[in-house]
């Protein structure tokens, strides 16, 4: 039996869809073109006007936008509202140099709550589940995300946070927890300690809403036969809003996408140019309900494919698959967004060569960032105590970039190995994709 949070919108005809995007996006291009002169200066450089935007088919005549550009107007450059009208900001967690920092009206933050309702009813949740999130809260958009939506279910909703596993263990049994909201990795951790001290039988659970990170199928599978659940995918942005922009149904065959408040694209990520329906690109999404920071044309930098087939569920609105990997080199790890050049920085400005390898594996459902680097031939004839002592230095520089820890490795000149073209930096072992 398939649960809706808004069934007139999430199964209303293509047409009432379309007619929703034409109307909104039309207001939207109007509202950013008259309140944020950063994105009317793009348009105007593209000499494009918002009496050209009359609906979705004009779409394509608006400008990209980028994290670059969102870091170049960091903080207030793309607030399309009064400072006064924003009642919160949320952020990316640790990208290079300036955070990511997107606003949200009142207006804002409930559409965001229907949203993450949306996707709890559609992993079977009701009033009467208990909604346990384990993502972390704060200025990451996970936990406050689910939170909102769970209270708009009207689910018991346990903002647990991450870590102290001990506890959410406690909690899970002595409230009789039934949906998770967390990352993949920590609902495998979770899983895997239940497993161990044979718990299994005092959880509750039912299903499991788990995004922020790639997974795998063979990872779902093992989440869900150790916790005896169903295990949902859900894909947001911090810049767009935050996770439930799009969100697994029952027939967990791609995530639907919210297309009454954004309005996605696939496109080549070389040349910009749009993809028809079914073919593999780059995923652009605008924003058309947003008040505070309404963003058109973001490009996401994940590859994947948007299908407009029929689902078995009732829904109407479009579905992408997970994403198929990234047209720009970040990784994420244990959910934290890290891009190799944040590890250069770190690297040269401690006076190491720009010759190192980061490996990323995944060991008992748990990610792990390891770095080599090439020391210069002075620093190779330290002793050493030296070498060791200048590895924990790394470790903690580059704890203090990326907000996570990093084993690293200090390996002699010129051992890593050189390649004719782009160098190979990034050695991804998780079969994520």
């Amino acid at each position: 039996m398939e649960h809706y949070y808004q069934p007139e919108i999430e199964c209303a005809s293509r047409e009432q869809i379309r007619a929703w995007q034409d109307e909104r996006l039309v207001r939207t291009v109007k509202h950013v073109y008259d309140n944020v002169p950063y994105y009317r200066s793009m348009m105007e450089e593209k000499g494009v006007t918002p009496s050209d935007i009359k609906s979705v088919d004009d779409l394509h005549k608006l400008p990209f936008l980028t994290k670059d550009d969102l870091r170049d107007a960091y903080p207030y450059g793309l607030l399309a509202v009064p400072l006064s009208d924003a009642v919160r900001i949320q952020s990316t967690s640790g990208t290079t140099g300036r955070r990511v920092v997107a606003f949200y009206t009142q207006h804002d933050l409930d559409l965001w709550d229907d949203c993450c309702a949306r996707a709890i009813m559609a992993a079977g949740g009701t009033k009467d589940d208990v909604v346990h999130v384990s993502y972390g809260y704060g200025l990451f958009t996970g936990g406050p995300g689910l939170n909102g939506g769970s209270h708009k279910v009207g689910s018991l909703t346990l903002p647990m946070s991450s870590g102290n596993t001990d506890r959410q263990i406690q909690f899970m049994i002595d409230l009789g927890s039934t949906i998770l909201c967390c990352t993949p990795s920590y609902a495998a951790y979770l899983a895997e300690t239940i497993c161990e001290r044979g718990l299994q039988d005092k959880i509750k659970l039912k299903a499991g809403i788990f995004g922020a990170e790639a997974w795998s199928e063979e990872m779902r599978r093992d989440i869900q036969d150790k916790l005896g659940i169903k295990a949902y995918d859900i894909y947001g942005l911090t810049e767009i809003s935050g996770p439930g922009v799009s969100f697994e149904c029952s027939a967990q065959t791609g995530m639907h996408i919210n297309e009454d408040h954004f309005i996605a694209e696939i496109i080549d990520p070389k040349t910009g140019e749009v993809l028809p329906d079914g073919e593999k690109g780059e995923l652009v999404f605008t924003s058309i309900t947003k008040q505070a920071f309404p963003l058109l044309r973001y490009r996401t930098r994940d590859i994947c494919v948007l299908s407009h087939e029929k689902c078995s569920c009732g829904r109407t609105h479009v579905k992408m698959t997970k994403p198929m990997g990234r047209s720009d080199d970040m990784l994420i790890v244990k959910g934290v967004n890290v891009f190799p050049s944040q590890i250069e920085t770190v690297l040269l400005n401690k006076g190491y060569p720009a010759n190192y390898q980061i490996t990323v594996s995944r060991e008992h459902n748990s990610d792990k960032l390891e770095v080599q680097v090439e020391m210069t031939p002075e620093m190779f004839s330290d002793s050493l105590g030296q070498i060791a002592r200048r590895e924990e230095e790394l470790i903690g520089a580059l704890k203090a970039m990326l907000g996570i820890y990093a084993k690293v490795q200090l390996v002699a000149p010129k051992s890593i190995a050189r390649s004719e073209g782009k160098a190979v930096r990034v050695i991804d072992k998780r079969n994520l994709y």
